[in-house]
């Protein structure tokens, strides 16, 4: 997967839209069973990175996605941004510049345990990791962008079900079932936007 600065500008720029077009829907999500403000906090981390994306495309492809994941540390508030900021740092520390496939699947293995340490969680307690862990499963088992992006939106899906055992949800005990993790949305928005836009590296 070779991605010149052109791409990566519009890897940034697609990963930025998914997330702002959504604010409203994240932040509706989130007054269910939050804090009411991961649709903003995410919006305002993700123009930040668009703020600085001039440079941003002209760093390597992990050098950006470190940067990526510092901004978003550094600007989102609550839960979200450091393990939101986490997952894209530990992604950029552990890919090559030309990554493979092979060199995808098992960086992502390690961001997701980075997100889990960071987190101190588990999948099936009503996170992004509900998210992250089933497509990295369809990444690793070779599954197209197509199937990545479903992936992604009905591992979302899947959480409303469940009960909140970690994060601010969990205060809601079973009053957290029937509600979708935000974060597990935005993570699936964001998986969505990458996995769209780089559909031909994702397939090859």
């Amino acid at each position: 997967m070779s991605l010149d600065r052109v791409a990566r500008e519009r890897l940034v720029r697609a990963l930025a839209a998914s997330v702002i077009s959504h604010a409203d829907e994240l932040t509706s999500l989130d007054q269910a069973i939050g804090d009411g403000d991961h649709g903003l906090n995410m919006k305002r981390g993700f123009e930040a990175v668009l703020a600085v994306l001039p440079g941003l495309a002209d760093k390597s492809l992990p050098e950006m996605l470190k940067a990526i994941g510092m901004t978003l540390v550094m600007k989102v508030g609550g839960a979200s941004g450091p393990l939101v900021g986490t997952f894209f740092m530990e992604l950029g520390k552990a890919l090559p510049e030309q990554p493979s496939r092979a060199d995808l699947v098992a960086a992502t293995e390690k961001a997701i345990e980075a997100v889990k340490a960071r987190g101190r969680s588990e999948a099936g307690q009503k996170t992004l990791l509900d998210v992250l862990v089933p497509v990295h499963a369809v990444l690793a088992g070779g599954g197209d962008a197509k199937a990545i992006a479903a992936e992604a939106a009905q591992a979302a899906d899947r959480t409303t079900p469940m009960q909140a055992i970690r994060g601010r949800a969990s205060f809601l005990g079973e009053r957290s079932i029937g509600h979708m993790d935000p974060g597990s949305r935005s993570a699936s928005l964001l998986i969505g936007a990458a996995v769209e836009t780089l559909e031909f590296e994702v397939n090859t």
